[in-house]
């Protein structure tokens, strides 16, 4: 979403980089350009102007001019100004001391709210709690239903005492969405689970009614979170649709959803600044599991293109299985061949840690090979997949007996072409010679220079001992030729007999080290 204003952005940097000294000129024209990315990305007037108001005078004080690196300093400016209008610190659900923590979904009609509820129960079950889901949208058609079928990919219960409103029954819904919210409440206690989380009707604009409804619902159930979900793709009218909410239920916190569409996302940068409530979550796509707790700090480097490292190691802490990771670490402690069994469990324990494009975006500097990455096909795992699950279990661990035949078969089984089963091969003969490498101490092969590297032959070639220069006397020059060719017409030192068993000649007898018949010939001198 934040694609557009990330490349501004650093752009904009990039012209401040090697110059030694900022001059006021440098300031404005830099701020001119943050504002205009700003304006361009959909965030609200006043919080433009707030934030370049700032950014400016601190780029003009001190602690720019005092830099050994301006260009750096005004980079951290920014970014600790970003954090602050996102919110300026995470902040999570609070928890009820005493029974179940009621949690209330608010926001207009197609914000998400439905799938949303689901996404964080099985983010709170996740985390050990016992969630519960209230049906309390009985307006829109097959709401309830939806919530049902959330629920149960979620793995966690729903209470729907009622079936909402069909497409016949518009104008006249079954039910009380306050009596279906408080009943649910209830149930949550009876039932002993810890967290409620109730889905609330909306509209397609905000209206009188609407909020006199969101009204009922948060007096009947007093929940101690109230949750406005909105669309961050709405752009300036988030901000007045926030506003409204506010001063309807004051909501206590704010999710956005979409965030992995394609708009200019100044609804997040807006929203929070604005309303004062702290953005909480973020829905970054269509699966249960594209949702994650929002850090301001993280998402204002992913805008300036710094990278998001700690969110990418904690997802893969969470979906890394340990004991897959235990297994090979003693297979690599062992020195035993990586096989194409460990290769396709790799590949799995990727793929479980989601999309490998957005995970690639969280590196510091992807938005440089944004292109590429929008290239790569997510299915390419897939494929390699196949193709290894074409081959026979001896196949997998000895890939070398894979002759032009077994290539046509395993290429017709996994429904690719023959020259991507022999891509694959040549790339994991790289990778397994790799290992091989490590594994015997040697490290990363081709890197010259770094103790126990590949590299390591030819550094060692290089520090031989050279052969002795010769003396720019010439008297002493001679010298040293006379005495070289000396030695060279003396021949070699004959070692004594049998020296090299550490014995002498004369002492030597063969027959005490239990040789083959015949072998003394070879000791020399012992016929």
């Amino acid at each position: 979403m934040f694609n557009s204003l990330s490349d501004r952005l650093t752009a904009t940097f990039k012209n401040l980089r090697g110059k030694g000294r900022l001059t006021e000129a440098d300031v404005d024209g830099t701020v001119r350009e943050i504002r205009r990315a700003l304006l361009d990305a959909d965030v609200a007037v006043p919080v433009v102007r707030e934030f370049t108001g700032r950014v400016r005078e601190r780029a003009l004080g001190a602690e720019v001019n005092a830099a050994l690196n301006p260009g750096q300093q005004i980079v951290k400016i920014v970014n600790e100004e970003l954090v602050e209008i996102l919110g300026g610190e995470t902040r999570r659900i609070r928890l009820a001391k005493t029974g179940p923590t009621i949690i209330m979904l608010a926001g207009l009609q197609g914000a998400g709210k439905t799938t949303l509820a689901g996404k964080l129960a099985k983010h709170l079950k996740a985390q050990g709690h016992s969630p519960m889901l209230v049906a309390s949208d009985l307006q829109r058609p097959n709401a309830v239903n939806q919530l049902q079928i959330v629920g149960q990919r979620a793995g966690v219960p729903v209470f729907a005492p009622h079936p909402g409103a069909t497409s016949a029954e518009l104008e006249h819904p079954i039910g009380d969405p306050v009596a279906v919210a408080r009943a649910g409440v209830e149930e949550a206690r009876r039932t002993l689970h810890d967290v409620v989380i109730v889905d609330t009707a909306g509209r397609t604009g905000v209206d009188a009614e609407m909020m006199e409804q969101a009204r009922q619902i948060r007096r009947a159930i007093v929940p101690n979170e109230v949750l406005f979900v909105i669309d961050s793709m709405i752009g300036q009218d988030a901000v007045n649709t926030a506003l409204a909410f506010d001063e309807g239920v004051n909501f206590t916190g704010i999710v956005l959803s979409k965030l992995d569409g394609d708009a200019r996302g100044g609804a997040a940068l807006s929203v929070a600044s604005v309303t004062g409530k702290p953005v909480m979550f973020a829905s970054t796509g269509e699966g249960l599991d594209d949702f994650e707790l929002f850090h301001p700090d993280r998402m204002a480097s992913r805008i300036l293109d710094l990278g998001d490292v700690l969110t990418l190691i904690e997802q893969a802490e969470k979906s890394w299985d340990k004991d897959e990771a235990a297994r090979m670490a003693q297979k690599f402690a062992d020195r035993e061949d990586f096989t194409l069994d460990d290769f396709l469990a790799q590949m799995q324990q990727i793929r479980n840690m989601g999309s490998m494009k957005k995970m690639l975006m969280m590196m510091p500097g992807a938005q440089n090979i944004r292109q590429q990455l929008e290239q790569f096909d997510e299915r390419e795992i897939d494929r390699v997949e196949a193709i290894v699950r074409s081959m026979t279990p001896h196949e997998r661990v000895a890939p070398k007996i894979i002759n032009g035949s077994r290539r046509a078969r395993i290429a017709r089984g996994s429904g690719v072409h023959v020259s991507e089963v022999n891509g694959l091969l040549e790339r994991f003969g790289q990778a397994q010679k790799m290992m091989k490498k490590m594994a015997a101490g040697g490290g990363m092969p081709g890197m010259p220079g770094m103790p126990g590297t590949g590299g390591g032959a030819r550094k060692a070639a290089k520090s031989a001992p050279k052969k002795k220069a010769r003396s720019g006397n010439p008297a002493k020059a001679a010298q040293e030729l006379k005495d070289a060719e000396t030695r060279r017409a003396a021949g070699p030192k004959a070692l004594p007999t049998g020296a090299s068993f550490g014995q002498q000649g004369a002492d030597f007898d063969p027959s005490q080290l239990n040789l083959p018949k015949g072998f003394d010939k070879f000791l020399g001198g012992n016929k």
